[in-house]
């Protein structure tokens, strides 16, 4: 399954991960290398299978711990609204 930002959320990548502005409330969430691995591959048309075989690519965890960490921040981002 896809996901996309909402509109109305600007990214920005900082030394430390990545920062979401949600232009609607004026609110934001600080992503950790991890998280903007994921956002990353998300926003460049990958799918959550995608997310995960980016994050074992990268760091040193099993598939059910990068599907466990995945499945986690996109149901975030959704139950927040900043995604869909």
């Amino acid at each position: 399954m896809t996901v996309r930002l909402s509109a109305d959320i600007c990214t920005t990548e900082t030394t430390y991960g990545t920062v979401l502005l949600d232009q609607r409330n004026g609110e934001y969430w600080e992503l950790n290398p991890t998280g903007t691995l994921v956002v990353r591959t998300l926003l460049e048309g990958g799918d959550e299978e995608d997310a995960v075989d980016a994050l074992m690519a990268e760091f040193d965890i099993d598939r059910s711990q990068a599907a466990r960490d995945v499945v986690a921040l996109t149901e975030q981002l959704r139950a927040s609204g900043l995604a869909a």
